[in-house]
């Protein structure tokens, strides 16, 4: 038998290799694998058995990895995929299904010793005080780890050592998992009662779980698809309908993923779902997987799922590969958001593959946002998505009521422009005084957005990359937000023929509006939600925490409290700068404001006090923002897709950005040309294709490095998908250039 194997290696293709007699039976589709490679010995994956190969003078297979095949054959089918979707390598998009942690040639898990009672028949032999009471403790426990009892009991392990040499227990080691929420406390939960429109969306889950389940073949009816898009407002109860949605899948015998876009939502999602699914028939492990884990926590809730002892598992874009046998159901939560997308090679949308692996393996997915994106509103305008529609907020709770300042007015009244209007100031005063909490969004951190000379017009920016350099006041520093480069904030104007002490700071981030808040509500608890301050894994819990119970009176951050977040006691949100989104180069701009605006709007008004929404803003006349005032969604995606159609811009169309980047900008600027001529030919044997540039991106130096780009549009994105792969491999692209190719990008910077 011949075994084809992907390597661990960027080499673009796969090799064949003989199984040995003795290894037949442990190599199948999926097995990790150790094989040589000229005068190495490397990792790979085998993705195929073969009886014959075109190959001659095979070498043989020199180990299998692991107790299973880790990849198991619907991922593999998934990576194929993937590598030929997104124009990657078949060893890149290998990388992406399987996390480093559980990669490595020795298996990974931590063994700790454990004290266990042993049975006793006869007297207790004669045992001294200290013993007595220790013996106790190991009755009472029956078996706990030897450090646990060490600090329980006060003692020293040669005290339990005793406790052995009597025969009373046994000191043995065994794998101690790693669990980042082992020390939650986790309180069980029922089922809600739905209302009426939580009903119909899950009964049309529910039935398509089952149709999925019975299904042949592949030639489904289209209301049977298996793809939901769950339109609700915020409040609306998305996450009861989820809840239900995924006992049945259980009840099946099948298990679920759930996706959630940003790790700060994971830990109150997994606590709502750990409290469903605690005990009861249904009770299962509830796995976790996002990048704030450690190397071990990773590993060890990966093998829960490929063990099929955890059979939810909830994470953020990479959990879309878990390996749940057999899958019914992945849920997609704030569906719209772009952290989905992944900026490294293979540079998928998690969203999209979620859709794709739902139909490979015949499972239900259930796309949810208050503000879906235009591609999925658009493929249930098509009926190529079922539309389950949640109108009103659950409990019949009202809407916040938005409230949009023309800071413009404001700012002439101030003489300047003002952190806070007098309508924002005041409704502050007022929630405080009721005890109630304020939540404050602005989309960048940092004390100011730009240092400037008054004298002479200099303005600090980053040598590395085309933007100027953010002020931190805390730490006295100006940092990029693009390399990470930090100079320390000068007292004078640095051009060495000016040195004006009068230098000034501009612009305003989430650092100076904490500042702020401090000197106009010197008594309200306030603390900031940033990259800035979050530097530990365990800040996320502690600052929202600490927020739910009420020791926080005004949280202030960036979008990461933007969305999923659900505080009963938040009656006011503020937006302080709601046009920064607006005016990037991106076709995207008046979509991003829309969801953003209206995802913030959405943490008022959860509980019994109904909520309010102060948007400052300079363009307060923006469709964008006035369709957010009104949460009217479909008024927005009815305008926007006008826009969309004329030029081809997806949804309607489908893009593939080329970035050609390097360290010389003539060199780029000259082989941006020639990769445009290459394109033309192949525009020309597809039909149906507009294509623009090169042009310099809107980003145009970054990290050093100069960046031109070719914007390629067509409807039949998987047709210029193999052309493109074909054509970029027959290129021969200078060494010090690099070809970048992103396939249905988010963001044009």
């Amino acid at each position: 038998m011949i075994a084809r194997v992907t390597l661990d290696l960027a080499v673009r293709r796969e090799f064949d290799y003989l199984i040995p007699n003795e290894m037949e039976h442990n190599v199948c589709d999926g097995t990790r694998v150790k094989v040589p490679f000229g005068s190495r010995e490397v990792l790979g994956v085998v993705t195929a058995l073969l009886t014959e190969s075109p190959h001659g003078n095979l070498r043989e297979i020199i180990k299998t990895v692991g107790r299973q095949a880790l990849v198991t054959p619907p991922i593999l089918k998934l990576v194929r995929w993937i590598s030929e979707y997104y124009c990657c390598a078949p060893e890149v998009a290998m990388k992406a299904v399987l996390p480093d942690a559980v990669r490595k040639e020795e298996e990974g898990w931590r063994e700790r010793l454990y004290v266990r009672a042993l049975p006793q028949h006869d007297k207790l032999p004669k045992l001294t005080k200290r013993q007595e009471d220790l013996w106790s403790i190991v009755e009472e426990w029956r078996e706990l780890p030897l450090q646990e009892l060490v600090r329980l009991a006060g003692t020293t392990s040669a005290t339990i050592r005793k406790l052995e040499d009597k025969g009373l227990v046994s000191i043995a080691p065994q794998i101690s998992e790693r669990d980042p929420y082992a020390k939650e406390h986790i309180l069980p939960t029922s089922p809600l009662e739905l209302n009426d429109e939580q009903s119909v969306a899950l009964r049309s889950i529910v039935k398509a779980i089952d149709c999925l389940a019975v299904s042949k073949d592949n030639a489904i009816d289209v209301k049977e698809n298996g793809v939901f898009l769950l339109h609700g407002v915020t409040g609306s109860g998305k996450t009861e309908v989820y809840l239900q949605a995924i006992a049945h899948a259980l009840k099946q015998g099948k298990g679920a993923i759930v996706l959630v876009p940003e790790i700060s939502l994971t830990p109150q999602t997994v606590e709502r779902f750990k409290a469903r699914f605690s005990q009861g028939p249904l009770q299962t492990l509830v796995a976790v997987l996002h990048s704030h884990l450690s190397a071990g926590e990773r590993h060890d809730e990966w093998h829960k799922i490929r063990q099929g002892r955890a059979r939810i598992v909830i994470g953020a874009r990479s959990a879309v590969f878990a390996p749940v046998e057999p899958l019914g159901l992945v849920i997609v939560d704030e569906e719209h958001e772009h952290s989905y997308k992944q900026e490294e090679a293979p540079r998928y949308n998690a969203r999209d593959l979620a859709v794709v692996r739902g139909q490979q393996e015949k499972a239900v997915v259930v796309l949810g946002s208050a503000t879906p994106c235009m591609e999925s509103y658009y493929n249930v305008q098509r009926k190529k998505y079922g539309l389950l529609s949640l109108t009103e907020r659950a409990d019949a709770k009202n809407m916040p009521i938005v409230r949009i300042v023309d800071m413009r007015n404001a700012s002439r009244k101030d003489k300047g422009i003002s952190i806070f209007s007098p309508q924002l100031h005041e409704a502050i005063l007022q929630r405080l005084e009721k005890k109630e909490q304020v939540m404050l969004f602005l989309n960048r951190r940092g004390w100011s957005s730009s240092l400037q000379c008054p004298e002479c017009g200099f303005v600090a920016e980053c040598p590395n990359c085309s933007v100027s350099l953010t002020y931190h006041r805390a730490a006295q520093k100006l940092m990029c937000h693009i390399c990470g480069h930090i100079d320390s904030a000068p007292t004078k104007c640095p051009e060495p023929n000016c040195g004006n002490k009068s230098i000034r700071f501009s612009g305003l981030g989430t650092e100076k509006v904490e500042a702020a808040l401090g000197k106009s509500f010197p008594s309200a608890r306030v603390k900031r939600m940033d990259s800035d301050t979050l530097k530990r894994k365990e800040d996320y819990r502690r600052i929202l925490g600490d927020f739910r119970s009420g020791k926080i009176d005004i949280l202030v951050g960036t979008q990461m409290i933007a969305k999923g977040l659900h505080f009963p006691n938040v009656t006011l949100v503020g937006i302080i700068h709601a046009d920064l989104s607006l005016h990037i180069p991106d076709f995207r701009a008046g979509e991003r404001t829309f969801q953003l605006l209206t995802q913030v709007a959405g943490r008022a008004g959860r509980g019994d006090v109904e909520g309010e929404v102060y948007v400052q803003s300079f363009t307060p006349f923006h469709p964008a923002i006035q369709y957010a005032r009104r949460h009217d969604y479909i008024g927005f995606y009815d305008q926007e897709i006008e826009f969309r159609q004329e030029l081809r811009y997806p949804p309607v169309g489908r893009v593939a950005l080329l970035t050609l980047r390097g360290r010389s900008e003539d060199r780029v600027r000259f082989f941006s040309d020639h990769l445009r001529k290459e394109m033309d030919l192949l525009a020309h044997e597809m039909g149906d294709v507009v294509i623009a540039g090169p042009a310099p991106a809107p980003l145009l130096r970054a990290e050093n490095f100069y960046r031109y780009q070719i914007m390629i549009r067509t409807p039949r994105m998987p047709q210029l998908s193999r052309k493109l792969s074909s054509k970029i491999d027959s290129l021969q692209i200078p060494e010090d250039l690099r070809l970048i190719i992103d396939i249905d990008p988010v963001s044009l910077s």
